[in-house]
């Protein structure tokens, strides 16, 4: 299996310079920085590394608190975090690391892992979430690099799809040192596909820092102040009109609502304008910086990293990607920051998560627009009380640390 495994990705690398002109035109690679896919550096490097490979956003920003408790360890020199999206090495200039850079993840083939490993000398690859690449796993394998799958998520759908290669399966899950699952179900999987050692340490994303406003966000208070606030966060295509749709309803018993919509994928923007001009709705982007007047409906967030500047000035916010079938989003920032919970039923990818915030009654199920509207009234003037969300900090911070703890066992 791997020999077929290596010819299509051979085949891929061939076609890859095609693939990347119509990614570079489309704005979804770095025409500065897609050459790292190849493994072409402009600086040599002489240093050992701790790697982790963070495929986009949601796991980039998951492990931001791991690398700033690394990078208080003496014994560690460098981090390297690799990614696949431009949306996440944004993300990631953000951060005011030290010790840490950011590169592209080579394609997988043979040739180019190999030539990953060789240059960066990694002496631990942490993979986060869901992130499997046969080659290069097979390769850190071959060099003795211990390889931790942390923060692992499998769902029943991707756990089936690597069944139906089940021998394949089992040879790569089974060159993984250690997995550290998020939850249950992905280590009832993860024990099934062949990792020997798997140690449950709880979802990372339970962990968040509490927020201070700076300028920034003073700034932003007082362009809110006016309005009672509905954040919509992480939505998805289609739940823009559905959120419409409940704005509407809601601006019969609320006149000075804003509803803030902040989209998953930003470069949709125009077409959730688009969506919503038919709805006659008043939309000003955040990037415009335009004034909000009591005309303004929709403030449309349309820049990254900003998220939970909002999510600190609401009461109450819908959670996206639990309407369409995708999974759900991780609701804890919102929660974190005094947001009460509004989500769709597909949340399969956060069970554990909104089962723990439903039982505290924090969260709530629906995908019908009344139901919605009355949960907004009841909550849209109610902070959530602090101490449920210092309950979600203290289980952060233990998972946190767990999570921590094992990764520098294992570099030591």
């Amino acid at each position: 299996m791997f020999f077929i495994y290596g010819i299509l990705t051979n085949i891929l690398f061939l076609l890859s310079p095609i693939i990347f002109v119509f990614r570079i035109l489309k704005k979804k690679e770095d025409i500065n920085r897609f050459q790292e896919k190849y493994c072409f550096y402009s600086r040599k490097n002489f240093q050992k590394t701790i790697w982790f490979h963070a495929v986009s956003v949601g796991e980039l920003m998951s492990i931001i608190p791991i690398i700033n408790k690394l990078e208080k360890n003496k014994k560690i020199k460098k981090i390297i975090i690799t990614s696949s999206t431009v949306s996440s090495s944004k993300i990631f200039k953000k951060q005011k690391f030290k010790k840490t850079i950011h590169k592209f993840f080579p394609l997988d083939t043979n040739f180019l892992t190999n030539k990953f490993i060789n240059f960066w000398k990694p002496e631990v690859a942490i993979f986060v979430d869901s992130e499997i690449w046969p080659n290069m796993i097979k390769n850190l394998e071959k060099h003795q690099i211990p390889i931790i799958l942390l923060n692992a998520r499998f769902t029943r759908s991707s756990f089936k799809k690597w069944l139906i290669v089940k021998s394949f399966a089992k040879k790569i899950f089974g060159m993984i040192s250690i997995a550290l699952p998020q939850n249950t179900e992905t280590k009832k999987y993860l024990k099934i596909l062949g990792i020997k050692k798997i140690i449950p340490a709880g979802n990372i994303k339970y962990y968040g820092q509490k927020i201070t406003l700076d300028k920034k966000n003073l700034e932003l208070f007082r362009k809110l102040k006016k309005f009672k606030v509905l954040c919509a966060g992480s939505t998805h295509n289609t739940e823009e009109i559905l959120i419409s749709k409940l704005h509407i309803e809601l601006k019969k018993y609320l006149p000075n609502l804003l509803t803030v919509i902040i989209p998953r994928h930003i470069n949709r923007s125009e077409d959730i304008i688009n969506d919503l001009d038919k709805f006659k709705l008043n939309v000003v982007k955040h990037s415009t910086k335009q004034k909000i007047s009591k005309k303004t409906d929709i403030y449309l967030v349309d820049t990254f990293g900003e998220t939970k500047n909002f999510y600190n000035l609401s009461n109450i916010a819908f959670l996206g990607g639990s309407i369409v079938n995708h999974g759900g989003q991780n609701p804890l920032e919102a929660a974190r920051l005094g947001n009460y919970i509004i989500n769709g039923p597909n949340i399969g990818n956060f069970t554990e998560i909104y089962d723990y915030l439903k039982k505290n009654k924090i969260s709530y199920t629906t995908s019908k627009i009344f139901k919605m509207r009355d949960i907004v009234l009841s909550k849209i003037n109610k902070k959530l009380p602090l101490n449920k969300r210092k309950k979600i900090f203290d289980n952060g911070n233990k998972i946190l640390d767990k999570n921590v703890h094992i990764i520098e066992k294992y570099i030591q």
